[in-house]
């Protein structure tokens, strides 16, 4: 059965996360330094991090949305300091700005533009990332997360939703991402086919069930394949 159209993950498939979310985390504390230092003083970056975790485990309901989440983190952390009208907007747009300054893998945009040219593709993450701040939307024709979507991955209603986006049945998607979890047995739950990009050459966890179809290195062998085998 052909490949009709795939679906993408962002984070640490197209780009390495943690640098941009280091940076992120830097940018809001020198900010807090120079315009609250109490809250600076009193919510350093591990503090800052412990008590987003803290958050998270608090508001279930909020597990597909990691804005909100940070943005509630941002008022506890200036209400414990006896500020009750926090900063959010500025400060979000301080950690957005900067969280969204990625540096792409180098196979990442020449794969994107072979993809792209013979296939519809759907962004579809758990994360925040903005393809227009950074410089991609162009090769997209969905955007799906899980803020909006209301479910994360790797529950299966999210690929669907993509599905839904695409108008191309589950069986014809290719799912692409780094996560066996998230990505891989999410996607084989919802039916569609999984690629499973595995930069560092890792085993596949046995625990998840079922490997994915394709285990590739990078981006360059998954353009490889599919202008190989993707039309079969």
């Amino acid at each position: 059965m052909p490949i009709r159209a795939l679906t993408l993950d962002l984070d640490d498939t197209l780009w390495p996360v943690l640098p941009a979310l280091e940076r992120a985390d830097q940018a809001v504390d020198a900010w807090l330094r120079q315009h609250h230092p109490e809250v600076a003083r009193a919510w350093p970056i591990a503090a800052m991090r412990e008590l987003r975790m803290q958050v998270a485990a608090e508001r279930l309901d909020l597990a597909h949305d990691f804005t909100r989440q940070r943005q509630l983190t941002l008022q506890q952390a200036f209400a414990a300091c006896g500020v009750d009208d926090a900063p959010v907007r500025a400060l979000w747009e301080i950690y957005f700005a900067a969280r969204n300054r990625v540096e792409l893998y180098p196979d990442s945009l020449p794969a994107l533009e072979r993809i792209t040219a013979r296939w519809p593709l759907a962004s579809l993450t758990n994360g925040n990332a903005d393809l227009q701040r950074i410089g991609i939307h162009a090769h997209f024709a969905h955007h799906v997360c899980a803020r909006d979507s209301g479910v994360a991955k790797p529950d299966p209603r999210i690929f669907l939703v993509a599905a839904e986006r695409l108008g191309v049945a589950p069986e014809q998607i290719l799912h692409v991402g780094d996560d066996p979890a998230m990505d891989i047995a999410g996607a084989r739950d919802a039916g569609l086919r999984t690629a499973w990009i595995n930069r560092d050459g890792r085993p596949w966890p046995d625990e998840l069930g079922p490997p994915p179809q394709l285990d590739l290195r990078n981006l360059t062998e998954l353009a490889d394949w599919l202008d190989a085998h993707g039309a079969r």
